[in-house]
């Protein structure tokens, strides 16, 4: 089989499958055994399961079950409200106050859980409820707990960004830093809209009617100390060469269990809600990287991604151009598709077209990331619009849909910015990195 036709074919049956309702793993994994047999017959599936078997013994697999523990363990105990707590009390007597603290709030989350599904819902069940009883603008409110909700999957430890590193060869403690970087200039973009629409429009978000003590406030903090902590230390262990990601995994999800038990929170219908949550999501991940492992080893046996390549790199057009396509295509695809599937789909195909015409691959690659985090947020398919529409079922779609909006433009000039000047990520990361 001719590689067009292999790519018109696997690549459309995909995408057939995928809209007639079936889950993402199993169209992949279901495409990729339908196409080995057509080519090789039933002797072919031995490579294929060959290869799946060699994405399970990746080390960095091990990381992925325990950085989810530690999310779903601090999203279920009191850490979690706690910890809003400390930014509610510190928000100050200022419009938007209340809105800004619960962004810090969640981007803090987003740390701790490295998954966009528990920053959000999380964010928006404790911080919606005092927002509401403060009147401020439930459209306003959504869209910002929506857009800092993507940072789950930008603000290291992510997920996304570890299976970036597996499929690429880039260091995870790199990506991770340039994740960092993005993920705060993202973050500080969005408080700085927040502050500037409450300081135009006061009703939307209007000032808090309450004076907290300092002694108070200062006690709050002590609820910040415990979560902060972890994150600081299994961060640092991976910056600093003193542990693989997934060795400060491990650890960070000891100290997580050990911060719990001395709340008192530990017993047997907490054990068995993480590890059911943390099962079930691992269970997701891991069925999607089977079946885009199975799906890519297909389509590259075949001579698929070696086509894809040459035509890129054939085009006769100027470099940044082809850079800025895939970008848009990455864009495109989050609006779609899960981010796992569409990272180990494409960057199989765009990673060696980067490195030969020259650009800075962990550029590229945050920048990559960053498009991943917009369409979560981004029609018909956007992940956070549905936890939106969640917390707030009354709410129409459409109206859902105009509450992001403005933080899609944000998050896109963002991006044109980060791919205009290079050297805010690449030497951000550097310095960072003492480097």
């Amino acid at each position: 089989m001719s590689p067009e036709l292999l790519t018109i074919g696997m690549f459309g049956l995909l995408l057939l499958l995928i809209m007639l309702g079936v889950s993402l793993s199993f169209a992949l994994g279901g495409v990729a055994v339908i196409f080995t047999l057509i080519m090789h017959g039933p002797g072919g599936l031995f490579p294929m399961i060959s290869a799946v078997f060699g994405t399970m013994w990746s080390i960095l697999l091990a990381a992925i079950p325990l950085f989810v523990f530690m999310g779903v363990a601090l999203a279920r105990s009191q850490i979690s409200a706690d910890l809003y707590r400390a930014f509610y009390v510190w928000s100050g007597k200022v419009h938007g106050g209340l809105l800004l603290g619960t962004t810090g709030f969640a981007s803090v989350l987003s740390a701790m859980t490295g998954s966009c599904a528990a920053s959000t819902l999380t964010t928006g069940m404790v911080g919606m409820p005092a927002m509401e009883r403060h009147g401020y603008d439930r459209s306003f409110v959504l869209g910002t707990i929506g857009a800092a909700g993507t940072l789950g999957i930008l603000i290291p430890p992510s997920i996304t960004l570890i299976v970036i590193g597996m499929t690429t060869g880039l260091s995870v403690g790199r990506l991770f830093m340039g994740g960092l970087v993005a993920g705060l200039i993202v973050l500080a973009t969005i408080l700085a809209y927040v502050a500037i629409r409450a300081r135009l429009n006061p009703e939307s978000a209007p000032a808090a009617d309450f004076s907290v003590p300092l002694r108070e406030k200062l006690r709050a903090l002590r609820s910040v100390i415990a979560p902060l902590t972890i994150i600081v230390v299994v961060l640092a262990s991976i910056f600093m060469g003193l542990a693989t990601p997934t060795e400060a995994a491990g650890v960070g999800a000891a100290a997580v269990v050990i911060a719990v038990a001395l709340r008192g929170e530990v017993n047997l219908q907490f054990i068995r809600e993480v590890s059911y949550s943390t099962a079930s999501t691992t269970g997701m991940v891991i069925w999607i990287v089977f079946g885009a492992t199975a799906f890519v080893s297909v389509y590259s046996g075949a001579g698929g991604i070696m086509f894809m390549q040459g035509t890129l790199l054939s085009l006769d057009v100027n470099p940044w151009t082809l850079i800025i396509v895939m970008q848009i295509f990455a864009l495109i695809l989050g609006m779609f598709l899960d981010p796992i599937g569409i990272i180990l789909l494409v960057m199989p195909i765009f990673f060696p077209v980067v490195v030969n015409l020259g650009f800075d691959p962990l550029w590229f690659c945050i920048i990559f990331q960053l498009n991943l985090c917009i369409g979560y947020i981004t029609p018909p398919f956007g992940y956070n619009i549905f936890y939106l529409k969640s917390l707030s079922p009354h709410t129409p779609i459409a109206e859902l849909y105009r509450s992001v909006l403005p933080f899609v433009i944000l998050m896109i000039l963002c991006g044109v910015v980060f791919l205009a000047f290079p050297s805010i990520l690449i030497d951000g990361t550097n310095f960072l990195l003492g480097r």
